[in-house]
């Protein structure tokens, strides 16, 4: 889901937010004072509060793995038209995980072995939905002559139809040999036509005119009251003798479908058919012609119709007429529409109505159809499950019980969360607490169980389930804010930040910073609060706080009034204090003040996007690329953003073609820089190396700061550490250093390792680690340059940091294998995969299956890795190893 999806017992059943008219009803510069907040836990209490976690509408089955696995194995033996369908369910339980690139892998991966042309045009549609905003990108590939119509119209006409001839031996040939033309009555006008070829039209029409009926041995026969018009019969009978129809008008062919079924003439139909098919432009057309489509069984023209509102998601969700036609349409309409993908495309339906309102009738609609498509128990489970989350939103709670039941009644234990939340809200706490216990002790439980049985208890109890939670997912967001806000409560504010700070330093989640803008609101620290709310403006512009109430751009506003002025030179001061501590949500903040005070917006919208992908935004970091873009102040300045832009969408070699047009025009250090990043990248050639040092140096004589200069010594500073200069490496780092890039001192180490100085590469890492802000990724590397107990120490400080980095409990595990404690070293695999589907960790827990002889558990563990990455060669070649060995 794109959109945020609420409980809405959190709503019922927490006291209000904070109240923010008390801000909005102040003059500008003379806010009231909190500092009543500090002594006073109530009103901090009424100031702070954390909704409750909400029953989210996806797919999380108690071992994702041994889903993932089974789909896999499914995979290898099933048809080609059931594959779309598994890769669609494959999609489901990586939404359900949060792994974004993985689901959309899935999807196209389902669009590109569809089956059918009905699957092409659903999938297709899916991925240009999920794609929506990126127009930019093809129009930058269409000026460097390449197309990026990836998922653009597919050609219905492929769409295979079944159409009989007229089955003459079935019917006894009497007629007249004699008459060799028929002459059809319509009104006042004869129309005279081939008699055999009119009868070859379909049987009814064979055994019409050379069967035992009056008709075989007539010469005139009135049509008049078969609602086909002279013209009509004129064109048919044209169709006849050439098996083609010419331009005809749309009505007239309408005409014609109508009566090609009224006598069954398929080729007939199935031309009228195509050609209508063919005449689908506009959304209108689709809505008119998707009647005739349904009414006259016309597949062709129905896929047709069907492409065209596809192809303008979401948009067309907002015609009444669109959504009557999807939401009312019974099993034979579904199958004349969509064929077999009825389920792909309700899914597809549900999740942009989701994301349009979770609460309105047509999402409603469209997951009830999707419950009537599905055929297999898992797509059954996820369509109950979906329809039992909105009618939870709609406080429609009896029918919201009956779906959780039935999701849960098929293998969906996550919908007891659902089930015990309804529990909550009728009254019955004590139940729904013990719904959770009775499922955490029989099942391998995970961190959600813990979470939701928190919401039924109080004191240490909850304390313990949030923390037990938390050691089983540290992905989950609400218990830190839980945790924060009560710390607050209890005026223990410095615990409280750091609680918050602990899952913002690897999450950067929005309900997180907007929590701790409003603790920092509560101690009166404005400068920090300002930070924050800078920082959610540059992730959502139009983000609102307080359960939606507030603008955050308005708080900003008001608390902006609080906090001196910074001159331009004071925030460049800044900027770089921020950029040199890695402190990113800092520099993030400073940029958007800079940006609101005029100046190159270019270049700052430009630096905007660098920090943006450091942190792992990358949609935040795209929109802040083509506001560059648009604000460049260049020509050679716009050509290097295009570049960038096409190369951070892997589009590398035209992203290069760029930096080059910008350097002919002007030698500037973002072309030259660009051109060496792009080149490194796209060419598999080391030889390359040489040519990428001398732009790197080209790049460093032309004008920069040295935030930017810095970048540049240390991307050279690692070339030639890759090339074996070693010294020349060194110098670099030393360089950047000096002009505070912090991150030098990594590469600083490297080479002190290489140099067979492990001590002093150690202390090179420790320097890092004390001046950097987010410092996991020093940890690790220190890591790398210690002895074992140390390394151990590293490595548990950055899975306290950073749970999300998998290669501390690739170590570990490693360390237990060696010392031959094979369960506990799968016990530290199987603790991040719980939360984590990484290849690499499900590579390693494979292999040391395999090294213990459980071969079942080795080869579920490559079919879910290979649904991670089916292309892996190492992880191909243990599957194909374990495989002979399965009994």
């Amino acid at each position: 889901m794109r959109t945020f999806f609420p409980s809405d017992s959190c709503k019922e059943s927490q006291l209000n937010a904070i109240n923010p008219q008390s801000w909005l009803q102040v003059e500008r510069g003379k806010l009231s004072k909190l500092s009543s907040s500090h002594t006073n836990s109530s009103s901090i209490e009424s100031f702070i509060k954390v909704p409750e976690p909400p029953i989210l509408p996806f797919f999380k089955p108690i071992d994702y793995v041994e889903v993932l696995a089974q789909i896999h194995e499914e995979m290898e033996s099933c048809s080609p038209q059931e594959r779309s369908t598994l890769y669609l369910l494959q999609f489901q339980i990586f939404r359900g995980l949060g792994e974004t690139k993985l689901m959309r892998r899935s999807l196209r991966s389902a669009w590109q072995r569809a089956g059918t042309v009905h699957e092409k045009l659903v999938f297709g549609a899916w991925l240009r939905y999920e794609k929506q905003g990126e127009e930019l990108i093809a129009d930058l590939l269409a000026t460097c002559n390449k197309c990026a119509q990836e998922f653009g119209p597919v050609d219905v006409s492929q769409l295979q139809v079944e159409v009989n001839g007229c089955s003459k031996e079935t019917v006894a040939m009497n007629g007249d040999k004699s008459l060799k033309n028929v002459n059809f009555k319509i009104g006042d006008e004869i129309i005279v036509c081939d008699r055999q070829k009119i009868a070859s039209l379909s049987a009814p029409f064979h055994a019409m005119l050379n069967g035992y009926f009056t008709e075989s041995s007539s010469q005139d026969i009135d049509l008049s009251e078969n609602n086909i018009s002279p013209l009509g019969m004129r064109t048919i009978s044209e169709f006849s003798i050439t098996g083609s129809l010419s331009e005809v008008h749309p009505d007239l062919l309408l005409e014609i479908l109508v009566f090609s079924n009224k006598f069954c003439c398929e080729r007939l139909k199935d031309a009228c058919d195509r050609k209508l098919a063919s005449l689908v432009c506009t959304k209108d057309d689709a809505v008119e012609f998707m009647e005739y489509a349904i009414e006259q069984n016309s597949p062709v023209l129905a896929a047709s119709c069907l492409q065209v509102f596809l192809h303008e998601l979401p948009v067309c969700l907002n015609d009444e007429r669109v959504v009557e036609i999807f939401s009312h349409a019974d099993r034979q309409q579904r199958s004349i529409m969509v064929g077999q993908a009825s389920f792909s495309l309700y899914c597809l339906l549900s999740e942009v109505a989701m994301n349009l309102d979770p609460r309105s009738d047509k999402t409603v609609c469209f997951l009830e159809q999707l419950i009537e498509s599905a055929e297999t128990d898992r797509e059954k489970l996820l369509a109950f499950h979906q329809l039992g989350c909105v009618r939870l939103l709609r406080k429609e709670y009896d029918e919201a019980e009956g779906l959780f039941e039935k999701a849960v009644s098929l293998g969906h234990v996550y919908s007891i969360a659902g089930l015990a939340r309804l529990g909550y809200i009728k009254g019955h706490k004590l139940c729904s607490y013990e719904k959770l216990s009775s499922v955490i002790s029989s099942v391998n439980p995970l961190g959600w169980m813990y979470q939701e049985r928190s919401l039924y208890c109080e004191g240490d109890k909850r304390s313990e389930d949030l923390e037990k939670a938390t050691e089983l997912d540290p992905t989950l967001t609400y218990p830190y804010m839980y945790r924060a806000a009560s710390l607050m409560m209890k005026q223990n504010v410095q615990a409280a930040l750091a609680e918050i700070n602990r899952v913002l330093g690897f999450k950067l989640a929005l309900e997180c910073m907007e929590l701790r803008f409003c603790l920092y609101l509560a101690i009166e620290d404005y400068k920090a609060a300002i930070r924050d709310v800078q920082a959610i403006l540059t992730l959502s512009p139009d983000y609102r706080m307080f359960e939606g109430r507030v603008a955050a751009s308005h708080l900003r506003t008001l608390v902006r009034e609080h906090v001196g002025s910074w001159t331009t030179a004071d925030c460049w001061m800044q900027l770089y204090d921020r950029w040199s501590s890695v402190d990113d949500i800092g520099s993030l903040s400073v940029i958007y003040q800079m940006l609101e005070s005029g100046g190159a917006k270019g270049v700052l919208y430009f630096r905007q996007s660098l920090l943006l992908l450091r942190l792992n935004c990358p949609d935040a970091a795209m929109r802040s690329l083509e506001l560059a873009r648009r604000h460049a102040s260049s020509e050679h300045e716009r050509l290097v953003y295009e570049g960038w832009i096409l190369y951070d969408t892997g589009h590398c070699e035209e992203g290069l073609r760029k930096a080059e047009e910008s350097i002919k025009i002007s030698r500037s250090f973002e072309a030259f820089f660009l051109k060496a990043y792009a080149l490194a990248d796209s060419s598999l050639d080391s030889s390359c190396s040489s040519t990428v040092i001398s732009l790197l140096e080209n790049a460093l004589k032309c004008p920069s700061d040295n935030l930017r200069k810095g970048q540049a010594l240390n991307n050279l500073g690692s070339v030639l550490v890759d090339c074996g200069k070693l010294d020349s490496a060194a110098d670099c780092y030393i360089n950047a250093l000096k002009i505070r890039h912090t991150r030098a001192h990594q590469g600083l180490a490297r080479v002190h390792f290489l140099k067979n100085d492990k001590a002093t590469a150690y202390v090179e890492m420790t320097k890092l680690i004390e001046k950097a802000k987010n410092n996991a990724s020093a940890y690790e590397k220190r890591s790398e340059y210690c002895d074992r107990d140390l390394t151990k120490a590293d490595l548990e400080m950055v899975t306290r940091i950073d749970p999300l980095r998998v290669y501390p409990y690739r170590y570990r595990a490693a360390v237990l294998m060696d010392s031959r404690k094979e369960k506990e070293a799968i016990a530290e695999l199987s603790r991040a995969i719980a939360f984590k589907a990484d290849l690499h960790l499900l590579h390693l827990r494979a292999a040391f299956h395999e090294h213990v002889g459980d071969v079942l558990a080795a080869l579920r563990d490559c079919r879910a890795a290979l649904s991670v990455d089916p292309n892996h060669q190492e992880m191909l070649e243990l599957h194909s190893r374990v495989n002979s060995h399965e009994p």
